[in-house]
């Protein structure tokens, strides 16, 4: 079953070479090769974490001459802010909500002690013998 585009990005995205690899191809396209060279790893376990950025959408591969650079798809990013925002706005709008309550909230009320935790609390002892429970 195919995730939806969404998921596969933020899939593609969950591991942190692949994001190192996304933030250096935004400064600009790059081979294989000069992908993997600052990693401890072969050129072809950056070639699989190539597979999932382009299966999600994130990276393209084109032919230049003799080069095959990668290129970052920064349209696919439209897609997670479009998400982000739906629920930073959501989020917002609840903080909002909450300020207004504190506003109306009166400053001088005393706060109410919070209860013991449950460990400090004394046993319960019958009203017959006075053992504890």
């Amino acid at each position: 079953m195919a995730a939806d585009p969404l998921s596969r990005v933020f899939s593609a995205l969950a591991d942190p070479t692949r994001r190192d690899m996304v933030a250096r191809l935004a400064a600009g396209d790059a081979t294989v090769n000069e992908l993997a060279a600052p990693y401890h790893v072969t050129v072809q376990a950056v070639s699989k974490h190539l597979r999932v950025l382009a299966d999600a959408g994130l990276v393209s591969r084109s032919r230049e001459a003799q080069r095959r650079p990668v290129h970052l798809e920064a349209e696919i990013f439209d897609l997670m802010t479009r998400w982000i925002q739906r629920y930073r706005s959501e989020a917002e709008e609840r903080f909002g909500r909450l300020d207004d309550v504190l506003r109306l909230m009166p400053d001088d009320v005393e706060p109410i002690p919070p209860p013991p935790p449950p460990h400090s609390r004394q046993p319960l002892q019958t009203p017959q013998t006075g053992a504890p429970t």
